[in-house]
């Protein structure tokens, strides 16, 4: 699916509607040491193994792409809900 580089929507900072810049959500880098991650870590070793099971291949043949679009004259960022599809790119 194409979506457009630019989009005129509503800005909770500007209180209007402006124009803002489309780019494809993408997740950050994981740190591993994080709190999260030390204690999923724990639970992993020792007698009983992994604390879920481990997924050993993927059913589903999608994801859910999220658009992140930013306020062109204040920089706010919103994120518009991702959506089910095989492929999302901007510029259309």
């Amino acid at each position: 699916m194409k979506i457009p580089k630019t989009m005129t929507i509503y800005c909770p900072k500007c209180k209007k509607h402006v124009e803002h810049s489309v780019s494809l959500y993408k997740a950050g880098k994981q740190r591993s040491l994080a709190w999260g991650a030390r204690r999923h870590e724990r639970r992993r070793h020792g007698y009983g193994g992994q604390k879920y099971p481990e997924l050993k291949r993927t059913a589903k043949t999608t994801k859910k792409q999220s658009a992140k679009l930013e306020c062109k004259t204040c920089g706010y960022t919103v994120f518009r809900y991702g959506i089910r599809l095989r492929k999302m790119e901007t510029g259309g």
